[in-house]
């Protein structure tokens, strides 16, 4: 089992990768700190993408369902249920690489070219295709929020 790092871990860039028969993929090199690294992956429910991350990350994710109050008890019950159900652990090989779950694969339509995207404390694996049908709104949401914080 892999050791977690006493230092969180900051995800920048995007980056184009591909995906093999096997479902191995390389994570980045400059986000991958040893060989036995574990990250946990989970799909996100709406999006089709997948969020990596590591145990920090993963364990906030309880504290913002209870957090929420938009949800009832029962809700935020069945959400972090199926939350930390959904979640995977992976381990970097030698190379860097991780099996990514098929079932998450078959979710995220993930096959062939794929998209590493860093999101500060987490990462994210996307589709060649849906990435880049998301682009142009994303950017153009980017922009709007960016002029309005003064960037």
């Amino acid at each position: 089992m892999g050791q977690e790092s006493t230092q969180t871990a900051l995800y920048l860039g995007t980056f184009p990768r591909s995906l093999d028969a096997k479902k191995r993929v390389a994570i980045p090199s400059a986000w991958v700190a040893r060989e036995g690294e574990e990250f946990y992956v989970v799909p996100h429910p709406k999006q089709g993408q997948l969020l990596v991350m590591g145990r920090e990350e993963l364990s906030s994710y309880k504290q913002l369902f209870l957090d929420s109050p938009v949800l009832s008890p029962v809700e935020k019950r069945d959400a972090i249920r199926t939350f930390y159900g959904e979640a995977h652990t992976v381990t970097t090989d030698k190379q860097g690489r991780i099996v990514l779950p098929e079932k998450h694969c078959e979710r995220a339509a993930l096959g062939g070219e794929v998209i590493f995207i860093g999101v500060e404390s987490r990462f994210e694996i996307w589709s060649k295709e849906r990435y880049e049908a998301t682009q142009q709104s994303s950017y153009a949401t980017f922009q709007q929020a960016a002029e309005a914080i003064g960037l």
